[in-house]
């Protein structure tokens, strides 16, 4: 899956619940809040005042860190 600032909160916490602790440490306290499993990524950090590009950054670091899987 690529993760974009357009996939929804739900979308990549559904692809791999890793990206939660990377959006925590980003100061995204409500990752499991229902209201913010539509919003994309870009708007969930228009809402913490988190710059978007860093975020996905982040999240694209992480994915890249993970055991290849079978």
């Amino acid at each position: 899956m690529e993760i974009t600032k357009a996939t929804t909160m739900g979308e990549m916490l559904n692809y791999d619940g890793g990206i939660a602790y990377v959006l925590m440490q980003a100061g995204m306290h409500c990752v499991g809040c229902p209201s913010s499993i539509m919003e994309s990524l870009e708007e969930a950090c228009m809402v913490h005042g988190l710059d978007s590009d860093v975020v996905l950054k982040n999240i694209q670091d992480y994915l890249a860190s993970r055991p290849a899987q079978q």
